[in-house]
Formats: structure tokens, sequence, C-alpha cells
């Protein structure tokens, strides 16, 4: 099954890039924003719609179709059926 995900992360963060390779070790395609190393206008956009989906800005925030979630193995193996 075939899902547009979206992953708001940060170059350096820690979570975020346990989080890309459980993605990559499961063959899963996903669009990655990397807030710190875009421009500061495309930064500003960036943060702006990560508001509207997670108001505390936490990194990785994980947009799978409409359902955001945090870096939990457990439940995005059940939200991407894996």
């Amino acid at each position: 099954m075939h899902r547009k995900i979206r992953v708001y992360s940060l170059s350096t963060c820690p979570a975020c890039k346990r989080l890309k390779e459980f993605l990559r070790s499961h063959n899963i395609e996903y669009e990655t924003i990397d807030v710190d190393t875009l421009d500061s206008g495309e930064q500003w956009v960036a943060l702006k719609e990560l508001r509207k989906i997670n108001p505390q800005e936490t990194f990785p925030t994980i947009v799978v179709e409409k359902a955001v979630v945090g870096y939990e193995e457990e439940a995005l193996k059940k939200l991407l059926e894996i």
C-alpha cells in the first residue's frame, strides 16, 4: 500500500536520523523537509506548515496521509501496516 509520507526534521536531530533509517530499512518512500537546511524564506514557510500540523513544533514530525505521529516505532509499524 503506497501512502504519502512527509517528514519534518532537523539535519542534526538523532531521533530524525533514526526515523529516516527506520523508513529506509522498511523500503518506505517519503518526502523529507530538513527545516534547518532551508534558506530563511523557505524555512519560514516550512515552520508555518509545521505549526498547523504540530503546534509544539517537535522534530521529527511525521505526516502519513492525515495522521501525525512522532517517532514511536510501534505506532509507525501499525500505521504503515508493517
